[in-house]
């Protein structure tokens, strides 16, 4: 007797019989099961006969997945796969509408299960669909006009089951012709289709150009930002999801060279203020699709940002250096002197005074500060941005840092520097998009140059926390360090615009992250377990009077106190 771990007891169904009870040793093979199953039902021509769930996945029992069976399970004695999927391939090639309609409709269903679709696509019944997408759909459509929900319907239901089949991973994409292509595409680009149609025909694209690199080609050749923009424009979320995960297909699998064409492209299209109108800001919830594509189309526009990123400035560069003397010009209003006015011994102090004012680290050559990569010359066009979209918070903050003690300024120069590398890292540029991340944020689908303004934005709260916790050059990475736990604290808030993550880093101040931190460090269950508290209780007055003498030795002995005189400073007791 076979021992008790090996016996699962399970119920199976027979079409006008009653269910029958019955232990399956999962030991013996399939095939002895099912033939001692269809012997209680008197059944001959067991090979033709298989089980299957009796759930909504109708899914087949094989030797490979027989052991996630359990006890209590109800089965379903059926056709066998290879006999159903002969019959299937037979009916779709019905001359009956009605005929043909309901058999593409078994065919859709049943090809989720890996089983069948093994034994349809064995009778070439991949070849069989295409041909009807490609020519036998002309046929139809001339009884379009007297039939169409049945039209409508059947194409839906061939296409269905056409994704089921390929989604498998069993036929390679690259062997479809053109003329399937053209036809898939010419449903896309119709203004008007059924919307079943249509959602299987964006998804079959997105999977042509995520999986053959030479179907991208004919793929993209067919179809236009232009024509799919108008899918965003509906109601449909799924027809939306559908649409922009075919725009982050293509924008994925193009290359290199045309990548900031395509960002170019979309720009003139307004696709993100169509996608902020259309879907961000509509009243239906997003649902995990849309916010996982939402995250792929968020990932990919910055991934446009690396090649900046990872590009070294050139000190020779002339146009690059004039970048550094425009961020010169704007912060002390001063123009470009001529080469002949002062000596050159002159000018070079005036320029190294001027950049140590500005906060590069290297005073004499600051080109030499955009050599590290990361952030490389990204770095650079952020200063460039900020000195001119931001004028006056950029002054301010160059002046008023420049007045400090040395000790006390915030160099703004290095803290850019750091803060875009700091970016970079927090929005993972170069990184592909992750499988199962949904993590979008709508504030960077409401400006055109978002990346920039988010810079724009982190380099006065930086400057600010500078001011907060009284730092000096010394504490530059501790002044790093809280401005990333600000920045993070604010995006998990997933503010809707650039305005509110203002906001909301105006209310983290670096005492309400101190404030933060204290509480998350007393919630921690260690801190909360009764010897803890019953240690704090013990020794706290203990504590307590050691601070007190400490207060009042340091009375005491005096302290030497920071005393601005009139004519210079100095320190007093």
């Amino acid at each position: 007797m076979p021992p008790p771990s090996d016996i699962v007891k399970v119920a199976i169904e027979w079409p006008g019989a009653f269910p029958k009870l019955m232990e399956i040793d999962q030991k013996k093979p399939l095939s002895a099961i099912i033939k001692e199953v269809c012997e209680g039902w008197s059944l001959g021509n067991h090979e033709n006969f298989a089980l299957q769930n009796a759930d909504s996945t109708n899914f087949y029992i094989t030797e490979k997945n027989r052991n996630d069976i359990k006890n209590g399970s109800i089965l379903r004695l059926t056709t066998s796969p290879s006999q159903m999927a002969g019959q299937l391939h037979e009916r779709i090639q019905s001359s009956s509408m009605d005929a043909k309609l309901e058999a593409l409709k078994d065919l859709a269903n049943s090809s989720r299960d890996v089983t069948f679709a093994q034994e349809f696509i064995n009778l070439d019944g991949i070849s069989l669909l295409t041909q009807m997408v490609e020519s036998g759909t002309e046929r139809y459509q001339k009884l379009q006009k007297i039939m169409k929900p049945c039209f409508g319907d059947l194409l839906s239901f061939t296409l269905t089951a056409f994704v089921e089949l390929m989604d498998h991973g069993i036929v390679s994409w690259d062997t479809f012709s053109v003329a399937f292509i053209k036809k898939i595409a010419g449903y896309v680009n119709k203004s008007a289709m059924d919307t079943a149609v249509l959602q299987r025909s964006l998804a079959i694209l997105e999977s042509m150009v995520l999986n053959s690199q030479d179907l991208y080609q004919k793929v993209a050749q067919e179809i236009t930002i232009g024509q799919l923009i108008p899918h965003l424009q509906g109601t449909d979320q799924d027809i939306q999801t559908y649409t922009i995960a075919v725009i982050n297909a293509l924008f994925l699998k193009a290359p290199e060279d045309k990548r900031q064409e395509m960002a170019h492209i979309l720009a003139q299209k307004q696709l993100r203020s169509i996608i902020l109108s259309n879907v961000i800001r509509s009243p239906k919830p997003i649902n995990d699709e849309m916010a996982h594509q939402l995250y792929v189309l968020q990932v990919l526009t910055f991934n446009l940002l690396e090649d900046r990123m990872m590009t070294k400035m050139d000190p020779q560069d002339q146009a690059q250096r004039d970048i550094i003397f425009e961020l010169r010009r704007i912060a002390f209003d001063v123009e470009c002197e001529p080469n002949n006015s002062g000596s050159i011994e002159k000018r070079k102090s005036m320029y190294t005074r001027d950049y140590k004012k500005l906060g590069f680290i290297n005073h004499v050559n600051p080109a030499m500060d955009f050599t590290q990569i990361p952030p490389g010359m990204l770095a650079l066009d952020n200063m460039l941005y900020f000195a001119r979209h931001h004028q006056d918070a950029y002054i301010r903050i160059v002046l008023e840092n420049s007045s400090r003690e040395d000790k006390h300024e915030c160099p703004f120069g290095r803290s850019s520097i750091e803060l875009t590398k700091m970016l970079c890292e927090i929005l993972k540029v170069g990184e592909l998009p992750s499988e199962n991340c949904h993590d979008f944020h709508p504030m960077f689908f409401t400006h055109d140059r978002s990346f920039e303004e988010f810079f724009c934005i982190c380099i006065q709260l930086l400057n600010k926390t500078w001011k907060e916790m009284r730092a000096t050059s010394e504490d530059f990475n501790k002044v790093m360090q809280v401005v990333r736990e600000q920045i993070m604290r604010a995006l998990t808030q997933k503010p809707n615009s650039l305005d509110q993550l203002k906001s909301r880093l105006q209310n983290l101040s670096y005492t309400e992250i101190l404030k933060i931190r204290q509480s998350e460090r007393m919630n921690q269950e260690d801190f909360q377990s009764r010897p803890i508290l019953e240690l704090r209780e013990k020794i706290q007055p203990e504590i307590m009077e050691l601070i007190k003498q400490q207060r009042l030795n340091r009375l005491c002995d005096g302290t030497c106190f920071r005393k601005i005189s009139s004519r210079r400073r100095q320190g007093v007791k």
